[in-house]
């Protein structure tokens, strides 16, 4: 059965020199006197809130940018309100406020359905589009109560009925079921956004990997018993999905494979650590930087700026390369010919000093010279060092590095040889 909204409508003002004469009485300046404080209360009661729990960010469901921008203040007036009514019921004619708490009501409906959709969905383009639903649905909502029009608009829908098998529906039930639906279905959404937003709070590397899988997890289960509630509010028999669950794993089990395989491997990426967002990584000749773990997929970011997303099956069942695994550490060489007539000594001590000059070459462990090969056209030498910070490149270090070497044998004269040949003639 669909679950219904009942909402006590106000008692109509019939004509407009109803309202008018209403709003010409002395006590709506009292009302306008008592609205302004209740606004002065809750205003003053959100600053103290924000100054007590600390700094927020932007995207907090009660605070919003600024004092007055999150659910919390329209909430805290409307409480307010609810109260100055009561007591000023017992003592003067209402007017302000009967129409002051319907706009307060669609305000703090319009202000928590556009914030939740604004973090869980903040780069869906369609959410946009569904706030903007949910504001003048709220509006039209709140025009025809104070208008007194609701209870007959929702008796006139509750005449307009159709037999669906055995039930008999309403456009009134349909439309109150789905109310409920898109309720139970925010309140999920904010649930699931505010634990994913303490889980993943100054989280990172591994444990931000692991509180991810966590979050994502939570977040389908609640989607899904979110989703199981909006349809028994609007009044489909959950027993009736049992067909359509066994065609969905008999789907999965011959036509979706590759794709339950890429979830699954995302899963177990993300629960055994062995690729975390940051680490630096070679897969399918492919380097770059993990940004992304996602339950079907990894996003891999190359210095250069490419990106590629990669099936989470391969990362599984192909040869991976992790160089932050164990170690965020990463040993780089360079090599360079000189003259055979060279000092060796002064050679070593050159390099040495060209690969130490450069800020992001460590030095614990030191870096290393060495004799590496008598080469066709002289000695070559190869320089190995180390570097920590793999996200701020590799050719660019190296680059540093040769182009120092260079410089410093250029100063001291020590000759870099052209390939040389020999050739016999008869």
């Amino acid at each position: 059965m669909a679950a219904s909204l009942r909402i006590p409508a106000p008692q109509p003002i019939d004509d407009l020199n109803g309202w008018l004469n209403a709003f010409a009485q002395p006590t709506v300046l009292v009302e306008l006197l008592v609205l302004a404080v209740c606004v002065a209360l809750s205003w003053g009661l959100v600053v103290g809130l924000r100054r007590a729990v600390g700094p927020r960010d932007d995207s907090s469901i009660w605070f919003g940018k600024r004092d007055v921008d999150g659910v919390l203040f329209p909430l805290l007036l409307l409480c307010l309100g609810y109260v100055a009514r009561a007591v000023l019921d017992t003592l003067v004619t209402l007017a302000v406020f009967k129409v002051a708490i319907p706009v307060l009501m669609a305000l703090v409906v319009i202000r928590i359905g556009v914030k939740v959709l604004r973090v869980a969905f903040a780069e869906a383009r369609w959410a946009r589009s569904l706030e903007h639903t949910i504001s003048w649905v709220a509006w039209l909502a709140m025009v025809l109560w104070v208008s007194g029009l609701l209870p007959v608009v929702l008796n006139e829908l509750d005449q307009i009925t159709w037999k669906v098998g055995g039930a008999t529906l309403s456009v009134r039930n349909m439309i109150e079921g789905l109310l409920t639906a898109g309720a139970v279905l925010i309140i999920m959404l904010w649930i699931s956004s505010a634990l994913e937003t303490r889980l993943l709070r100054s989280a990172t590397g591994g444990e931000l990997s692991l509180r991810k899988a966590v979050s994502n997890a939570t977040r389908a289960l609640l989607m899904f018993v979110g989703l199981m509630l909006a349809l028994s509010a609007v009044g489909i028999d959950l027993t009736a999905l049992s067909v359509l669950g066994g065609a969905v794993g008999v789907g999965i089990g011959f036509g979706l494979q590759k794709l339950a395989a890429n979830y699954i491997s995302g899963f177990v990426i993300l629960a055994e650590r062995s690729m975390r967002i940051g680490d630096s990584v070679r897969v399918d000749n492919f380097e770059g930087i993990i940004t992304q773990i996602n339950a079907r997929y990894t996003v891999v970011r190359s210095p250069s700026g490419r990106e590629s997303i990669v099936p989470n099956e391969m990362l599984i069942t192909s040869r991976v390369e992790n160089l932050s695994l164990a170690d965020s550490h990463l040993h780089q060489t360079t090599t360079v010919s000189v003259a055979y007539n060279s000092n060796v000594e002064q050679v070593s001590e050159l390099l040495l000093q060209a690969a130490l000059a450069q800020e992001r070459v460590l030095k614990d462990p030191a870096p290393a010279v060495y004799l590496s090969s008598f080469g066709a056209d002289g000695l070559e030498f190869t320089v190995g060092y180390w570097l920590r910070d793999v996200e701020n490149g590799q050719m660019n270090l190296r680059s540093d590095v040769n182009r120092a070497i260079l410089a410093s044998l250029q100063a001291n004269h020590i000759e870099i040889p052209f390939p040389q040949r020999v050739i016999h003639s008869r």
